[in-house]
């Protein structure tokens, strides 16, 4: 049994999902050192850092030989590592040369990027004494947390988002997806509560915030773990964004796309040119008098209002968590780690406010 079982039985198929094998796993042996990296980084030991990840990298013979999950893992313990040196100045791959062709072939063999990710980070990561984190603090542990709560909701979401875009607003299960989709991302407004609750913005901003900076593999730059991350433009590409979007959102959804998990790439390739459940209710009113709609279609509006209002909520708690953080006289980067301003925050926002609205005067 899998986190994400409790959600979608059968998932685990994907060896990404079982979640449990992942946690368990401990290919490099890193236990027991990595229990030692919070303090190496409140010391700013670069030269301990650098033995630690030496120490850990795999003959690449036995790295070829690994499961899925044990490369996930492999890819998690180096990633604290990674994103360690480079938080205090030193880019991991030209310190230890020999790390590059392991990341290279786990991100090979994952399908994913040759670093790790949000994914690594949160939902793959040990509870309890084997947490890998890169402060110990109990706020790190609460961020991570806050994350792991939203996937599972997220990822279960995905299938009715997929229903809602092969039906039509006249079709009853179109409201009876987006019903679900409503139970099931609100869970993202739970998470974000407990962030605030829990983690604050100085600490996020000036000590957590730099271990998350993107490093250089063989010439290119990528992201380090960022809750961009986590799959909710999936669940808004379906319900507005593949036919409502905006050039800046595209662009950033573009750069973050590499870091999702291989079907969720699918699923972005399926629906990317799709239309929307937006531009359906609303082509679909259109005919109808508003003050008349056949119950069906008024039931798929406000359905979809529900939804998109869930949306609204967590993209204003967002922006405005963000906008604390990323304060002038509080921030050490211009920009997230995901690598946007907070002003597409505000853009993104904006977006949902407005297709809501759109959908909530239709007739919802």
């Amino acid at each position: 049994m899998t986190l994400y079982d409790l959600v979608v039985p059968g998932l685990d198929r994907d060896p990404r999902y079982r979640i449990a094998d992942i946690r368990a796993a401990d290919p490099l042996g890193a236990d027991a050192l990595l229990a030692a990296v919070p303090a190496m980084n409140a010391d700013a030991d670069v030269a301990a850092l650098t033995v630690a990840l030496r120490a850990l990298v795999p003959d690449l013979d036995r790295a070829a030989e690994w499961s899925v999950a044990d490369a996930l893992a492999a890819m998690r313990d180096l990633g604290i590592l990674l994103g360690s040196l480079k938080r205090h100045g030193v880019q991991p791959v030209a310190a230890v040369p020999e790390v590059l062709p392991v990341l290279e072939l786990i991100g090979r063999r994952t399908d994913m990027v040759p670093r790790d990710t949000v994914h690594h980070y949160t939902a793959w990561n040990p509870a309890g004494t084997r947490r890998r984190t890169y402060t110990g603090h109990v706020m790190e542990a609460q961020l991570q947390e806050s994350v792991r709560m939203a996937f599972p909701g997220l990822v279960a979401a995905l299938d009715d988002c997929a229903r809602i875009a092969r039906l039509e607003p006249y079709d009853p299960g179109f409201a009876l997806a987006l019903d679900r989709t409503a139970r099931l991302v609100r869970t993202i407004v739970d998470a974000i509560d407990v962030t605030v609750a829990n983690v604050s913005p100085e600490y996020f901003a000036r000590t957590l915030r730099p271990y998350f900076e993107e490093i250089d593999v063989d010439g290119r730059d990528y992201l380090g773990p960022a809750a961009s991350q986590v799959p909710l433009w999936l669940v808004d590409l379906t319900l507005w964004q593949c036919d409502r979007s905006h050039a800046d959102y595209d662009a950033f959804l573009a750069d973050s796309l590499p870091y999702a998990l291989p079907s969720w790439r699918a699923f972005h390739a399926r629906h990317s040119g799709g239309v929307s459940a937006v531009s359906k209710l609303s082509a679909a009113i259109s005919w109808e008098s508003v003050e008349r709609l056949p119950p069906q279609l008024a039931a798929s509006a406000r359905s979809l209002a529900r939804v998109l209002r869930i949306l609204k909520s967590f993209r204003a708690r967002h922006f405005t968590l963000a906008r604390k953080a990323y304060r002038d006289d509080l921030r050490l980067y211009d920009q997230g780690s995901g690598g946007a301003p907070v002003a597409l925050l505000r853009s993104i926002l904006d977006l949902t406010r407005d297709n809501e609205t759109l959908v909530r005067r239709a007739g919802a």
